[in-house]
């Protein structure tokens, strides 16, 4: 049982995770609430052999809650004693809670994505490229929300088993013809060390127009190539710095009760990527 008058521990989890801004983020909210001596948030980069162990004994060493990012979100929840519904039914976590004897999982990436997006997204025809555990999210918050969602992965057999089991409609294999989609959504990790999106993702740069609305879960030194190249064709496009700052103000309010500004979290992000 950790000590309850030391800090307040909270982390990201991940792998890679140097490149995160959640610690920028989250300790700019804690400061601006007046919760920096209380509370503290760090960065752990764990191997998947590493994850489960670790995430174990993290309440006993004074850690309150976690984030959970590439490649831990499916098995965040597997690990959790108790998972909330959303959680549960997109099937897999990004914010995970440590209470005695017990690990509490929920999912706010669902959240943060639907709050980022510019406007009703009813009725619309989306494209979500990927099926890992941030797709799942995508996947589950777009379907709720009335999107018709088509799903790519680079391995078919992965998507088709994603829309088997959340719905959607796997696509096929090749170059797509983004004409018939008005929502594309990268929740791939392409574009995370630098490489070019359009040499690995299934559709050429001169298909995008003013019609797509472009969303890119990735973010660096922001805007992504990705949302570069699709802003330069007129589409509207949501960075990953907008996601990460609206998933992780509701990862901050289950912890801490409290309501963070959510422009005092985008300050810290982009702030910390021109100190880069």
């Amino acid at each position: 049982m950790s000590d309850k008058r030391e800090k307040k521990r909270l982390a990201v989890i991940g792998h890679p995770v140097a490149h995160s801004r959640s610690p920028a983020v989250h300790n700019a909210a804690l400061a601006e609430l007046g919760l920096a001596g209380e509370w503290s948030y760090e960065a752990i980069d764990l191997a998947p052999v590493e994850f489960a162990p670790r995430v174990r004994a993290m309440e006993r060493e004074g850690f309150v809650g976690a984030n959970v990012t590439i490649p831990h979100k499916e098995a965040a929840l597997r690990l959790a004693d108790t998972a909330s519904p959303v959680a549960q039914a997109i099937g897999a976590a990004n914010t995970l809670s440590f209470e005695a004897g017990g690990i509490q999982a929920d999912n706010t990436d669902a959240g943060g994505l639907i709050d980022a997006l510019p406007g009703a997204v009813r009725g619309r025809r989306a494209l979500v490229l990927g099926a890992g555990g941030a797709a799942r999210a995508v996947v589950w918050a777009l379907l709720r929300e009335g999107v018709e969602v088509y799903v790519w992965n680079r391995t078919p057999l992965r998507a088709r088993h994603l829309c088997d089991e959340l719905g959607g409609k796997p696509v096929k294999a090749g170059v797509l013809d983004l004409r018939i989609y008005e929502l594309i959504v990268n929740s791939t990790s392409v574009g995370l060390r630098g490489e070019d999106p359009f040499a690995e993702l299934p559709f050429v740069a001169s298909d995008l127009d003013e019609k797509h609305t472009v969303v890119d879960l990735v973010y660096g030194a922001p805007p992504s190539q990705l949302l570069s190249v699709a802003a330069f064709a007129g589409a509207r496009t949501v960075d990953g710095i907008d996601i990460l700052v609206r998933q992780g103000a509701l990862s901050f309010e289950i912890w801490t009760g409290r309501k963070p500004s959510l422009g005092v979290m985008d300050h810290a992000a982009r702030a910390q990527g021109l100190s880069r």
